[in-house]
């Protein structure tokens, strides 16, 4: 029990500052460094925000499994037994949702010019297909890093902060290539469109499925974990 209350106060936290790190990236870019719309902007915003996930990464492992992301906690809920499938949907998604919220909510009221977050500028199926896309590619990557480079933290962020990133920029213009229903149901919840059909298929349903995807054709192709195997060849 006390775990699991650290772990739900953990994932609030890290929601709530998830949120407010994109803004202030970008209010110390333009504000502070006054950089504005040029091309010095944008790789130093690419960097600040690589150096942003290994923070958040960091952060996760200090915390023993905190997390801000709801797929990140899924994928490795449908890896685990149906009590750990329970609590993650009842629990500690409400708990990164509502850190979400309250950090939009804040962040907005602090910094009112950081704008309303992402929005969807092309139809709903072209939204769905592009954010199961991208969310697919992540989660394949973690779990292929999770497999194939064990224990190596380092390693590990530096590849999967990039390839985050590298699939941000290519949704961006799209669908603002969140990956992260959490995050976006924060600022949907600001503009009052977080119950919309195109708000629930484009960054639920869809980057959910696509979990839900990544995690079949990976154990597919390469068979299940080690320690899934150990755990079902345990007797009853």
């Amino acid at each position: 029990m006390a775990w699991k209350t650290r772990v739900l106060f953990f994932d609030f936290v890290m929601s709530f500052m998830w949120v407010w790190s994109g803004p202030l990236i970008k209010l110390f870019i333009f504000r502070v460094l006054g950089l504005d719309h040029q091309p010095e902007a944008e790789i130093v915003k690419v960097s600040l925000s690589i150096v942003n996930m290994f923070f958040f990464a960091f952060l996760g492992k200090v915390t023993r499994g905190g997390s801000y992301n709801p797929l990140t906690v899924l994928a490795s809920a449908f890896s685990g037994d149906f009590n750990s499938f329970l609590f993650t949907v009842g629990a500690r998604i409400p708990a990164q949702v509502f850190g979400s919220i309250s950090g939009v909510k804040y962040i907005i009221e602090t910094f009112p010019e950081v704008g309303l977050g992402p929005k969807l500028t092309v139809n709903i199926h072209h939204g769905a297909l592009t954010e199961g896309f991208l969310t697919f590619a992540i989660v394949m990557i973690s779990l292929g890093m999770g497999r194939k480079i064990p224990g190596s933290f380092f390693m590990k962020t530096w590849i999967t902060s990039v390839s985050k990133m590298t699939l941000h920029i290519l949704g961006s213009d799209l669908t603002g290539g969140c990956m992260n229903p959490a995050s976006v149901m924060g600022w949907a919840y600001a503009r009052g469109d977080h119950i919309t059909k195109e708000h629930v298929i484009v960054y639920w349903l869809a980057p959910v499925e696509a979990t839900l995807l990544a995690i079949w054709t990976f154990r597919l192709v390469f068979g299940p974990h080690k320690q899934e195997k150990e755990r079902k060849a345990k007797p009853e």
